[in-house]
């Protein structure tokens, strides 16, 4: 069995209130095992046969659709995957140390080459970004407060959907499952 995180995009956001004992039971119904949630904000852990992951977050999505009666786009990494995106040093240390927040976009596929210039389009004073694989490190100089980017219009630019997630979150994941890793 691999273990996989699943990021879904507008839970418990946007007037949206889903409870993760429900969540849970949800993908406990796709015949998925050892189901966790983490936080309330839409991060949930399974495990399940090793396979495609377009076609786990196909069923999730359409799962979700169903039970929820709105979309629910979802991105799937494996633990072995979310220990290398907590890892990755999108910028300088000191830049990093001196930011007001450091957000990572998840994305079903890695950008072409004018979305990718899209993307940099957007970088001002206050944002920059990297793009590495299937992710975006978005790093917030000031307040996030001060930024005119969201995962909105992250989509909005981009033309595809996504998920944010800070990466004190992502770090948390990846402390989680490390340890499982190396056994």
């Amino acid at each position: 069995m691999t273990k996989y995180i699943a990021f879904l995009r507008a839970i418990n956001v946007g007037g949206h209130t889903v409870k993760m004992d429900h969540l849970r039971q949800l993908f406990e119904s796709l015949g998925f095992s050892n189901v966790e949630t983490f936080i309330a904000s839409g991060n949930v852990i399974f495990e399940a046969k090793a396979g495609s992951t377009k076609a786990l977050e196909k069923k999730i999505e359409a799962c979700l659709r169903e039970a929820l009666e709105y979309e629910v786009a979802t991105f799937i990494r494996t633990d072995t995957e979310v220990v290398e995106i907590a890892k990755h040093k999108p910028f300088p240390q000191s830049q990093l140390d001196a930011a007001g927040a450091l957000n990572i976009g998840f994305l079903a596929d890695p950008l072409d080459d004018a979305a990718k210039q899209k993307l940099m389009s957007l970088r001002t004073t206050v944002d920059d970004f990297h793009i590495h694989g299937r992710e975006i490190y978005w790093l917030c100089k000031n307040k996030q407060s001060e930024s005119k980017i969201s995962n909105v219009a992250i989509e909005k630019a981009l033309e595809v959907k996504s998920t944010l997630r800070g990466v004190n979150t992502i770090k948390k994941l990846a402390e989680k499952y490390a340890s499982t890793l190396a056994g």
